[in-house]
């Protein structure tokens, strides 16, 4: 679904990504970590448009990706981003978060599916409280659950589990889990929690200082190797 070949990326005059390259594929988690700093968020915003990399390439589903392809055209295209801190609407009801999704979707495609309410049943019970009064754990899943109206081909999760509550840390778990095992979107998730990460991971990505230095499938990685990559 996505290849990353050789990625750079600057802030201003500072470099944050060097020659970065890794793919996610189509019903499985690839697990993107690495210790604070090492350029994670910076390289979802590189694949989600929100910020132009400086150099490399991507493709999405076979199709290249320009330098200047906008973050809305991506997400037409299929990209679905859910940012570190959520940023939800505070003002708008979760029904009104939620339809934000629609300006990614043809008009008669415009609804928000009940598979939704299914996974995140406190959706429903608070679809018309506003988005600011929901506590942290209930806006990272209406932050989840907005990017899944959009019907993304590719799932960006960073930090989903930040600040969160056990509980509903287990059920952001559960429908990640599923949505794998659907088998029509690959993910790929940024998470700083390391049981977690490994326990719905398939795929493993870690970054030090921009750079990639490990890039292997958790069938042929030993978890203390991934755990002493990401913890250097």
């Amino acid at each position: 679904m996505l290849t990353v070949e050789n990625l750079t990326l600057h802030y201003g005059h500072s470099q944050i990504l060097y020659d970065v390259s890794m793919t996610a594929d189509v019903g499985k988690v690839t697990c993107l970590m690495g210790s604070n700093g090492v350029g994670k968020t910076s390289l979802l915003k590189a694949v989600s448009g929100t910020h132009n990399r400086s150099g490399g390439d991507i493709s999405l589903d076979g199709n290249t990706i320009s330098r200047n392809t906008s973050a809305h055209a991506l997400a037409k295209a299929g990209v679905g981003y859910v940012p570190q801190g959520r940023d939800v609407f505070p003002l708008m009801t979760v029904r009104e978060n939620l339809e934000t999704g629609f300006a990614c979707l043809d008009r008669q495609d415009r609804l928000v599916p009940d598979e939704i309410f299914e996974l995140f049943p406190v959706l429903q019970d608070m679809k018309n409280r506003r988005g600011g009064d929901l506590s942290g754990g209930q806006q990272q899943q209406l932050a989840i659950a907005r990017a899944l109206v959009a019907k993304p081909k590719l799932l960006l999760l960073d930090e989903p589990t930040e600040g969160i509550q056990p509980n509903i840390i287990k059920q952001i778990g559960e429908v990640i889990r599923y949505l794998r095992d659907r088998g029509d979107m690959a993910i790929i998730l940024v998470e700083q929690f390391f049981d977690f990460a490994y326990d719905l991971g398939d795929e493993f990505v870690a970054l030090k200082r921009g750079e990639v230095i490990l890039r292997d499938a958790k069938s042929s990685l030993e978890r203390e190797t991934l755990m002493q990559s990401v913890t250097i």
